[in-house]
């Protein structure tokens, strides 16, 4: 039943592409359709009393956009940024429909992957550190299994309130 309703609310008709990427040896992926970008490390700027997982903010073509470490806010191991570090600039919507610019940290991007319904099985239910609400589905792959992310739900806008954008 779960199966049929993950294929039906996220798949139904053509392929879905995500865009997926590495983080902490595993592969995770994004609906390409919340990408904007994908920019190189640049210096972040330090914002006081933000959580932990939240970096700072970056000027980025006269937008300031909040930056998170997923390393991070997955409670992973963190470790220097490498050359194949970057960041991915995502538009998420809030509860109230709200659309945000976040850049989101990452060890490397991987490839855009092409996934139909029948390729992606429901999450898991157990109890882990990635919380099975953040996750759309796992993709079966030639390689291995990719975590697709539900993107919106991993970003936690209480922690970014203040945080403005501008034109």
């Amino acid at each position: 039943m779960a199966q049929a309703v993950l294929q039906n609310e996220f798949f139904s008709g053509s392929p879905q592409k995500f865009l997926t990427f590495a983080l902490a040896g595993e592969e995770y992926g994004i609906s390409i359709m919340k990408i904007k970008e994908i920019i190189g490390m640049m210096p972040v700027t330090v914002l006081p009393q933000t959580p932990e997982y939240v970096k700072g903010v970056i000027n980025l073509r006269g937008k300031v956009i909040p930056i998170i470490d997923l390393r991070c806010k997955f409670n992973l191991e963190q470790v220097e940024p490498t050359e194949r570090s970057c960041i991915i600039v995502i538009e998420s919507e809030n509860d109230d429909q709200v659309e945000t610019l976040v850049g989101l940290i990452i060890d490397a991007v991987s490839e855009v992957v092409n996934l139909k319904g029948d390729e992606v099985e429901p999450a898991p239910t157990m109890h882990t550190q990635l919380h099975e609400q953040l996750i759309l589905g796992l993709a079966k792959c030639e390689n291995g299994v990719k975590i697709l992310l539900d993107i919106d739900k991993v970003i936690n806008y209480d922690d970014l309130t203040g945080i403005e954008q501008e034109d």
